[in-house]
């Protein structure tokens, strides 16, 4: 049933629930009807107040305003409980890719959402914020095909002084396998691996690491880009978890090539480096950007940022 908030967000239908909130489509009565969408936050009662989660996420929106971020309209408080308004955006990668299973996005299609994905992301990383959740249902696509990151719910600042952040973050198959093994001191790197997923993700057209469980997770990892070892980055003997992993599988690094034959050299180089399995070492989106992969974007993309 329909229902006001605010006396000015006509609730018309429900777009869906995460662990943060529910997320509801809407019009704005004070604004032409415009469509937005309405995430009413999961929150605690009056006398516990606002959840630490809400006022971060808010926080971090309010600092964040580019083409490839989703826009905070409004904030709505009542009570203990808060209500963000965001633009309406049409539908997300997730949506997208389930038409096209098995087969992958067009290249120009998946060329411009990396670009995208990565103009987003040095953003983010520029406000010295990490995401901490990139997933294909975490990235909104409108009807002109602009890509759009949002929920920012497990997102926190980084930077100095250097602090020791959660491991239990990013979905699953979008983990990095330092992450998995216990490491908590991360930056940058944790988001890129992710983009280096929704990558392999848009080729293909299936979930490009797909495992049940955080050990068939890194079994997976493994039997594509190589099981570490003592000799092949030692310093993964030295994650928390390690020892706790049934790794009794030794994998040498396969051939992406064969993984992902629509791929040009290009484009094997650039997500070999986003799925470095070395934090250290894995390509931030400054650099990623320069890579000779989109040496030949569309135009229409290039305009974006003109």
């Amino acid at each position: 049933m329909s229902k006001k908030i605010a006396d000015r967000y006509l609730v018309i239908s429900k777009l869906g629930e995460g662990a943060y909130g529910t997320v509801f489509l809407a019009e704005d009565l004070k604004n032409n009807n415009v469509k937005v969408a309405v995430k009413q936050l999961k929150g605690g009662t009056v006398e516990e107040g606002v959840p630490i989660s809400c006022l971060r996420e808010i926080s971090l929106l309010k600092e964040l305003a580019h083409i490839n971020i989703v826009k905070l309209m409004d904030v709505i408080h009542l009570n203990a409980n808060i209500t963000l308004v965001f633009e309406y955006v049409e539908t997300d990668l997730k949506e997208l890719l389930k038409k096209n299973q098995n087969q992958g996005l067009p290249p120009k299609l998946y060329k411009s959402f990396l670009y995208q994905l990565l103009q987003g992301i040095q953003n983010i990383h520029k406000m010295k914020i990490l995401h901490r959740d990139i997933k294909s249902e975490n990235l909104l696509i409108s009807e002109k095909n602009i890509l759009k990151i949002t929920d920012f719910g497990l997102a926190r600042g980084y930077g100095l002084p250097i602090k020791n952040f959660r491991n239990d973050v990013v979905s699953l198959w979008y983990r990095a396998p330092d992450i998995i093994l216990g490491n908590e001191n991360y930056e940058r790197s944790v988001d890129m691996w992710s983009i280096g997923c929704i990558f392999g993700e848009m080729v293909t057209g299936n979930i490009f690491f797909k495992g049940f469980s955080e050990n068939d997770q890194l079994r997976k990892i493994f039997e594509l880009l190589g099981t570490p070892n003592e000799k092949w980055y030692k310093f993964y003997m030295d994650y928390p978890e390690w020892k706790n992993q049934a790794l009794t599988e030794v994998s040498l690094p396969g051939d992406l090539k064969k993984t992902l034959p629509k791929l040009d050299d290009d484009g094997i180089d650039l997500i070999s480096k986003l799925l470095e399995l070395d934090p250290e070492k894995r390509i931030l989106a400054p650099d990623a950007l320069k890579h000779p992969f989109f040496k030949d974007l569309d135009e229409d993309t290039k305009k974006l940022y003109q």
